[in-house]
């Protein structure tokens, strides 16, 4: 008769604890004192002359920001205050803004518009 040939099993060798790594010790030594740099004072950071140039505010942009000159950066404040009050953020999608009538007019006729393409339509209404 044929027997059959059982086949050995491999001892399987438990995987060995991985070693904890020792824990790193504090430096014992304090670093010398190097040469004391003497502390700047602060400095207030003088803003860009071209960004607060007053430029002349189109006619569309009028009834937005108002029709005193006004620096670009306070343009933009301005509107974005406009577009808070009037709640005209894409709920959903909330880097679009819903033009309403007004802005309309600044937008060159489009209904949607997304806040990085308002720039440029900002920048059309300025002189």
């Amino acid at each position: 008769m044929a027997t059959k040939k059982s086949k050995a099993k491999k001892a399987v060798k438990p995987k060995a604890k991985a070693k904890a790594k020792p824990a790193v010790k504090a430096k014992a030594k304090a670093k010398p004192a190097a040469k004391a740099k003497a502390a700047k004072p602060k400095v207030k950071r003088k803003p860009n002359a071209a960004f607060m140039k007053p430029l002349n505010i189109g006619a569309n942009l009028q009834p937005i920001v108002g029709v005193k000159p006004l620096p670009r950066t306070e343009v933009v404040k301005k509107v974005w205050d406009y577009i808070k009050k009037n709640n005209l953020q894409d709920p959903k999608e909330r880097r679009n803004i819903n033009a309403d009538d007004n802005l309309k007019k600044v937008f060159g006729g489009k209904k949607t518009v997304s806040m990085f393409e308002m720039a440029k339509h900002l920048n059309a209404n300025l002189s």
